[in-house]
């Protein structure tokens, strides 16, 4: 992790993406103890948000990388689950780095989904943010990310958990309960069709 001190913390999409820029003009291979720097060890929201939306960029295409970036938001959500008031990860993740170049792109190609994403959602029904709901969203999301290592080996299917993830991510962040409820539905729908997909593969490699 970097020794410079933590910004103020984000409220949207886009400003995420801001701050994987700043790094990534800053620096020539950002690590992810750089980015917890960036965005706070308190910030359970965008720790979930990041991890999914790189994923679902070109740069997750690397073999791999999906199931590493489950890896780290499940991390996350097991400190959400249990109420950890500041985050942490293992220093062998935290230093764990990308060149500032194709950071840079990455955060480029998301542009057009954060401003949609910051335009469609914010503060609603926010009752459904509060409480034990963090936590339920924090079960959702490792049941979400255990489906990823298997989906890995089918093209684009461990799209679908992280958009969930992402769901749950924003709706922490930007405290939208309307967008919590969504989630739940879509992680219920991610779960069911993952498993789907991963009992056909066992029968087809089994067959």
């Amino acid at each position: 992790m970097t020794d410079a001190p933590q910004d103020e913390p984000v409220h949207s999409v886009s400003e995420i993406l801001d701050k994987l820029r700043g790094l990534a003009d800053a620096k020539n291979r950002v690590s992810i103890g750089d980015v917890l720097d960036a965005i706070g060890d308190r910030s359970y929201g965008p720790a979930l948000i990041l991890p999914a939306l790189i994923e679902i960029s070109p740069i997750g295409g690397i073999p791999g990388l999906p199931t590493f970036l489950a890896i780290i938001i499940a991390l996350v959500a097991v400190q959400l689950l249990f109420g950890k008031e500041h985050l942490w990860l293992p220093q062998f993740i935290q230093k764990r780095a990308i060149s500032g170049d194709k950071l840079h792109k990455a955060a480029d190609k998301l542009d057009g989904m954060a401003g949609r994403l910051d335009r469609w959602f914010h503060g609603r029904l926010t009752r459904f943010v509060k409480g034990v709901w963090p936590r339920i969203a924090a079960g959702f999301v490792i049941l979400l990310c255990l489906t990823v290592p298997p989906l890995e080996l089918v093209p684009f299917a461990s799209t679908a958990p992280m958009a969930a993830i992402i769901a749950f991510g924003l709706a922490l962040l930007v405290r939208d309960g309307l967008l919590m409820l969504i989630a739940l539905g879509a992680g219920l729908i991610s779960i069911g069709v993952g498993a789907g997909l991963i009992g056909s593969s066992g029968l087809i490699s089994g067959s």
